[in-house]
């Protein structure tokens, strides 16, 4: 279980020795104002986050790990820094344990939708990794129709996606997040397992379309909900992936 004065340094981006002194002076109350004195005491993951109150105004919630959805918008890279773009690292920079926060895999600079973060590294191997098999799931606005998929489909560097489903889809089934060019040909949706490089963009650039707009609507279990705004994001229970 963590102890206290370490969850107080994660929470507040502190040193551990400076929150053990805000704790050995007294400053530090549980919900119910009883002073915290015990830097050591360790805090069941069942009872978090839990609410501690500092200087008897500041109040903050500890957590020991957080995971989160963010939809991610267009134009905006996942990225902890970038001297060219705005980073998708920014639009989560406060919440909870953000100096811990790690995005799961990543989406391009022109692609919108689910981008995954958490503080746990476990959570980020378990779902990268390929045996994991894990479907994303992608809307796309089309500049043509797209062909068949071949019996031996394969794109120009070799890589054989693992498609498990591909239709087309109406302008009443959009998730909001995905932008609408002024002519698109076709609406498609697409599910893919892996996470190759602009691999649905080179899907159907190899299919005989070309990809207007691109957002991903879910990965695993988890869906985008259509209430959440381009730059918001929500806590998820990675578990359900």
């Amino acid at each position: 279980m963590p102890r206290l004065d370490v969850l107080l340094a994660r929470n507040l981006a502190c040193s551990r020795t400076a929150a053990a002194r805000l704790i050995q002076d007294g400053r530090v109350r549980d919900d119910a104002g009883r002073i915290l004195e015990e830097r050591r005491a360790e805090i069941a993951l069942g009872a978090l986050p839990a609410t501690v109150v500092i200087d008897d105004e500041r109040r903050l919630a500890l957590h020991d790990a957080v995971h989160l959805m963010l939809n991610k918008p267009l134009g905006v890279i996942t990225a902890l820094r970038d001297e060219r773009h705005p980073t998708a690292f920014a639009l989560v920079q406060h919440a909870p344990l953000a100096s811990e926060l790690r995005a799961v895999g990543r989406l391009d600079l022109d692609t919108a939708g689910l981008l995954l973060w958490t503080t746990d590294g476990q959570w980020v191997q378990r779902l990268t990794h390929p045996k994991r098999q894990i479907p994303r799931t992608y809307q796309a606005a089309l500049a043509r129709p797209f062909g068949k998929i071949p019996a031996d489909f394969a794109l120009e560097d070799g890589h054989r996606p693992t498609i498990t489903a591909l239709t087309v889809i109406e302008e009443s089934a959009l998730h909001p997040s995905l932008a609408t060019p002024a002519e698109p040909a076709v609406w498609a949706q697409i599910t893919v397992v892996g996470g190759a490089y602009h691999e649905v963009r080179r899907i159907f650039a190899a299919l005989g379309s070309h990809v207007l707009a691109l957002c991903r609507t879910a990965f695993g279990r988890l869906a985008l909900p259509v209430d959440l705004a381009p730059g918001a994001h929500v806590t998820v229970d990675l578990s359900t992936v």
